[in-house]
């Protein structure tokens, strides 16, 4: 008898020819990544021998070559038509017994491993599939819960037909495969209960920017399935690479998603033995996975991607019944992986913003526009205009044909590793995709603008918008000797910039990750039961609901999202200066009325340092710093260093310097360096003293600007008046870069008229300034200037 299969333990990597791509990866992890701790369940895998036996035993490949010969492969018209014709082909024949004796056989292997009611995982490998250069993924059929000998053949059946899909078909023909000579393996695995746990997909990098230091884990209750097709929003996770399994915490992100099903067994054994229910509110507001969890499948992934060389995309499952973590699949990442490393970085930005019809989760970091076409189905790909706006409820592979007419996508529900985020980066469309209401808020036929160049978030615009493109070529740009930094305060836009050069984050604003990610005034959750507001109160209960306690929330995000930027940066230094909201912008913070005072000028009230000794603010410092804390210590990122804004005296910067050494921030400690604005004449007059407590000043134009010249800086009546280049504020620049430089230490400017302005940045550079800092759209800019200015000075 022929050997139509092969069990996992004797397949490898270089065994595609004969079981495809996923089954050789399968076999391949089971062989030689099981000692190291990875779980794959274990199984066999039937021969492409079987596959082109099955054909000729039904006299199929004569008839299958010659309904493939009339598709039309310029406009695809009828490739539903020939694709049923070819599946019907298939499921009519007949196995042959040899094959079906072969499944038998190594269905008793798999009982006799786990025991008699086992159910069965039963998927599709072409034998062409998951190669560096084509993903092939999701372009055939998987089949789950399959029990007994003739569910299984019917299944195997049922995947060798499944290479027959319109998508798969169209596929070939896109990729240059020859119908004719991809043949088609089943794997046949141990199914893990994740119908009563979780399970996800994971990339060994970031799939929308190519970050290669941090693993992405996303995830949602029940079955893969819902997590591959879009189906539901998922719980995200980020983990940082290089301190996986060398700090306490290397987890930088956390996102919970909705998941509003859960896909689980019905009734089992045959090919449709799963059913998708609603998930339960309450585990709707739990995160999947534990800390622990979330760090072992990271440190899963990095084995998995030594291993194999490359970037990897794994599929994972969790046993509900074990309470084991697995790893189901694993493939290499195609995106990034084939991109050509281009020099080329092009930013977007709107010129003006209209009515926000829906939001969602951004990919592609571009701006768009075009008219919207609501479709339901694939089947109505004739509806699409080349270059018109795909909106959806979510998509599968069987979308694929119609995605690469659509100038971006839009979906109601999925994650960034779903089946749409997946094909648009493949295809370098913008795609917005976990909307909710995409379909409600959009009509078809409706002119938007589609816009995921402001951060994570994509926003989809009423009408057409115009916006600006600049493109930059990166390859010949060579680093001054003053360094170049950001100023940056959203921690989603960091992977990106990263990859321009630079030097570090010379202000990382901690206020903006507090309106944005936390929205709660710090004071509110120190001191919950006092609030008198029950509006507040609720949505502070609703916000906070994922953690132990009110205090941890606050500390927890303010640590992540900090971490974030730490990790894109790292190891360059990333400065944070501790918040500097004035007393009316934290009294828009939820439950912030009640701890704010009422203030006729907040611009120079009570901000930054005088509020983090002051008893109305004290306990929310303290919130701030062990955020801080545990950025650098449990989490490892001793790269940031700390800034104090707005410290008026001596006197105050020595008593902040205090109450952040009571809360586990002693300066030299473990590293720490402790920095101050220069931004108030006290500042530059007093720069010496001030020197003795810090280990770096930071010169704030705008603000010294403005107290040096008594102009406010916001007024259109004084913009005359209100300049850089006044000769009082020039004069406490030099000043106070000439005093850091006597007493040893470091000295930068964050600004934006370094870049508007070449004679300003030689002025800074005449002084000897050590750093400058740039706002992103600005940082390419002021590395020319400053250069210039750097060759001005050697002549």
């Amino acid at each position: 008898m022929t050997n139509y299969t092969k069990p996992f333990r004797e397949i490898g990597i270089d065994d595609v020819a004969l079981v495809g791509g996923k089954n050789a990866s399968l076999g391949e992890m089971y062989r030689n990544l099981s000692k190291q701790g990875i779980l794959v369940p274990d199984g066999f895998a039937t021969l492409a021998d079987a596959y082109w036996d099955f054909l000729d035993k039904n006299n199929l490949r004569k008839s299958l070559g010659a309904a493939l010969e009339e598709l039309d492969t310029k406009n695809f018209s009828n490739l539903n038509v020939i694709g049923e014709r070819c599946r019907s082909m298939m499921l009519k024949a007949e196995m042959p017994d040899e094959f079906k004796t072969a499944i038998r056989t190594g269905l008793q292997g798999l009982v006799k491993e786990y025991g008699k009611n086992i159910s069965l995982a039963v998927r599709s490998s072409a034998t062409a599939e998951d190669l560096p250069t084509a993903s092939f993924a999701g372009q055939q059929e998987s089949y789950l819960n399959i029990q007994g000998n003739e569910n299984l053949i019917h299944a195997c059946q049922r995947c060798f037909a499944s290479l027959f899909t319109d998508r798969a078909i169209k596929y070939r023909v896109d990729n240059g495969f020859e119908h004719m000579k991809v043949a088609l393996s089943v794997g046949v695995q141990l199914m893990v209960r994740s119908d009563k746990a979780c399970s996800g997909v994971m990339f060994t990098l970031d799939p929308d920017s190519g970050f290669e230091n941090t693993v992405l884990i996303s995830g949602a209750w029940g079955l893969g399935e819902n997590v591959v097709q879009g189906a539901v929003n998922t719980d995200e996770f980020l983990v940082f690479k290089p301190f996986t399994g060398k700090v306490s915490n290397p987890i930088i992100s956390r996102k919970l998603g909705s998941k509003e099903k859960t896909m689980i067994y019905a009734e089992a054994g045959n090919v449709n033995s799963t059913l998708n229910i609603q998930t339960p509110k309450e585990k709707q507001e739990q995160f999947i996975l534990s800390d622990a969890e979330i760090v072992k499948l990271a440190q899963w992934a990095i084995i998995i991607e030594q291993h194999y060389g490359r970037h990897m995309d794994i599929e994972w499952a969790k046993d509900g019944v074990s309470g084991e973590l697995f790893i189901v699949q694993a493939r290499p990442e195609t995106v990034h992986s084939q991109r050509t490393k281009t020099h080329r970085f092009t930013q977007y930005k709107l010129k003006s913003k209209g009515k926000v019809l829906c939001k969602g989760i951004g990919l592609g970091s571009r701006i768009t526009s075009g008219y919207a076409r609501i479709l339901h189905s694939p089947a109505d790909i004739d509806k699409l205009q080349q270059n018109e706006i795909l909106v959806t409820g979510r998509t599968d592979p069987d979308w694929d044909p119609v995605l690469k007419k659509a100038a971006a996508i839009i979906t109601n529900q999925g994650g960034r590793t779903s089946h749409a985020a997946i094909v648009a980066r493949e295809q370098g469309a913008i795609a917005i995709v976990g909307t909710g209401d995409a379909t409600q808020t959009i009509t078809d036929g409706q002119l938007i603008t589609v816009s995921t160049a402001e951060s994570d978030t994509g926003f989809v615009y009423e009408g057409k918008l115009e916006w600006d493109e600049k493109t930059t070529d990166i390859s010949h740009v060579e680093m001054p000797q003053t360094k170049v930094m950001f100023i940056l305060g959203h921690p989603e836009q960091a992977f990106k910039y990263s990859l321009l050069p630079n030097d570090g984050v010379g202000l990382m604003r901690m206020e903006f990750i507090i309106n944005n990610s936390i929205g709660i005034h710090p004071m509110a959750l120190q001191h919950f039961e006092q609030l008198t507001d029950a509006k507040a109160k609720a949505l502070i209960e609703e916000r906070t609901k994922q953690y132990k306690n009110k205090r941890d929330f606050f500390i927890h995000r303010l640590a992540e999202s900090t971490a974030q930027i730490a990790a894109a940066f790292y190891p360059k230094d990333v400065i944070v200066r501790m918040s500097d909201f004035k007393s009316n912008e934290y009294a828009n913070l939820i439950g912030g009325k009640q701890f704010e005072p009422k203030e006729e000028n907040p611009m120079i009230g009570f901000r930054g340092a005088s509020r983090y000794y002051h008893p109305l603010y004290r306990e929310g410092f303290e919130l701030e710093c062990a955020a801080m804390k545990m950025v650098r210590e449990q989490m490892g990122f001793t790269n940031v260093k700390l800034m104090i804004p707005f410290c008026r005296t001596v006197n105050e910067g020595e008593k902040v310097v205090e109450i952040m050494k009571q809360n586990g921030l002693e300066r030299g400690k473990n590293g720490l360096e402790l920095y101050i604005m220069v931004e108030i004449p006290s500042n530059a007059l007093l720069a010496e003293e001030f020197a003795k407590h810090f280990d770096g000043f930071s010169i704030g134009s705008n603000d010294l600007t403005q107290l040096t010249l008594g102009a406010d800086r916001d007024s259109e009546l004084l913009s005359d008046i209100f300049s850089p280049f006044d000769p009082a504020v020039m004069q406490l620049i030099r000043m106070a870069i000439e005093k850091a430089k006597t007493a040893g230490i470091k000295i930068g400017l964050c600004g934006q008229a370094p870049s508007d302005y070449p004679e300003y940045a030689q002025f800074l550079v005449e002084c000897g300034i050590d750093s400058i800092s740039f706002n992103p759209d600005a940082l390419l800019k002021g590395i020319e200037n400053i250069s210039q200015a750097e060759t001005k000075l050697k002549k």
